[in-house]
């Protein structure tokens, strides 16, 4: 018998998704020789030690086995400890019969994305709208479209803030959601805490979600801090008053504390939402890692300062290298830049892109994460050396 012809197969939702452009680069830095890559968004410092060895204890004690499908209690009452310090939140997190429904929950679950797809999910049905920035992480539209719905990118150019008064007439009866992404991938520009409070605002008056989806941020630099009762922060819609019934916060370990890989993450705010996105983790995840739960137990009380103000002086770097040859909007936080290809090489970023490559470098394609072609992004999420080799080539090729 001739083989089955799979493609035939395929579900329409599958096509409509294509292949991640970073991963297309990543494929063309595997053919290069000693490529300097400044594409991978992840950190470059080790995963601290009490991480790994709280990890390594838990795999020899056995807890490798499913855990309660909102994650290990102590993980989670050490999340509603932080959260009640740091955004002021009182997570409740008796079962759903005893807890109280006007205090926040909290669900752990397999990396911030996974939070994001239950989220969607959990909201979206086929027709409904969500709005998200342009330019915008890369899975944001994705998982929108999974579910039927559309995302409706908001032009944020040249600056990068997705703030109320760009995102109020793209309001309609369709919009269920917000999503905010600060510090932002792929521009690491941070919101102020007026535009969070502004964004709020709109969302509370037109009964919308807001997501805010703060994957970066312990990753938020001096320049861009609001003052807080436990210290300089980043800005979060989190931290407004009367936010809790509104709000979608979604924050993770594995950025801050280089375990990209465990995928781990947590999703908290309106009870009646998270007991749906509960309830889809059951039937898809299931929970996220048992052992890498318990590993990252001692994270919230380690202190990754020196880290940041290391990444801190990387982006001073960058900035002061590529704010003389391009436009590039200032970033407070993550560890990216998107700067625009200069107007006077008549390039768009993609085959610009091209030009890097012929030098060893690579970058990201600013179409990657948006419906312009004109800028590209740039992590300095590597070592000095390689940074230093990456910025000589942009200027160089720039100033062409």
């Amino acid at each position: 018998m001739p083989p089955m012809n799979i493609d035939r197969l395929i579900s329409e939702r599958a096509r409509q998704i294509d292949a991640s452009g970073i991963r297309r680069v990543f494929d063309l830095g595997a053919k290069l020789k000693d490529p300097i890559n400044l594409s991978i968004g992840q950190p470059d410092f080790p995963v601290p030690d009490p991480l790994k060895q709280a990890a390594i204890k838990a795999i020899q004690n056995d807890a490798n086995g499913y855990t309660v499908t909102q994650g290990i209690m102590p993980l989670r009452h050490r999340i509603a400890d932080h959260l009640r310090d740091e955004v002021g939140w009182d997570v409740d997190l008796r079962p759903a019969r005893e807890a109280d429904a006007s205090k926040p929950a909290l669900l752990v679950a397999s990396g911030t994305s996974g939070d994001l797809l239950l989220a969607f999910q959990a909201l979206l049905n086929p027709g409904d709208e969500a709005i998200i920035p342009d330019p915008y992480f890369v899975m944001y539209p994705h998982v929108a479209r999974m579910c039927g719905a559309t995302a409706v990118r908001c032009d944020t150019y040249p600056d990068f803030r997705l703030t109320a008064a760009r995102v109020e007439p793209l309001i309609t009866p369709r919009t269920k959601l917000v999503l905010l992404n600060s510090p932002s991938n792929p521009a690491g520009v941070v919101a102020s805490a007026a535009e969070c409070r502004e964004l709020l605002d709109l969302c509370r008056d037109r009964e919308i979600l807001l997501i805010s989806d703060e994957i970066y941020d312990e990753f938020t630099y001096s320049n861009a801090r609001e003052e807080t009762a436990v210290g300089p922060r980043c800005p979060s819609p989190a931290r407004c008053e009367g936010c809790d019934d509104n709000v979608l916060l979604v924050r993770g370990f594995g950025k801050t504390y280089g375990c990209t890989g465990w995928r781990l993450g947590y999703a908290a705010g309106p009870r009646r939402l998270i007991e749906e996105m509960t309830k889809l983790q059951q039937y898809t995840f299931v929970c996220a890692p048992s052992p890498l739960q318990w590993g990252v137990l001692p994270a919230l009380d380690l202190d990754m300062s020196p880290y940041v103000a290391d990444y801190e002086r990387r982006r001073d770097m960058v900035v002061d290298r590529l704010s003389r040859v391009t436009e590039l909007a200032e970033p407070g936080g993550a560890f990216y830049a998107f700067p625009q290809v200069p107007a006077h090489l008549g390039l768009t970023a993609s085959q610009f892109i091209e030009k890097c490559l012929e030098h060893s470098l690579l970058v990201i394609p600013g179409n990657v994460f948006s419906s312009r072609d004109t800028h590209f992004r740039l992590s300095y999420a590597t070592d000095e050396r390689s940074l230093t080799r990456g910025l000589d080539v942009l200027v160089k090729l720039m100033s062409a």
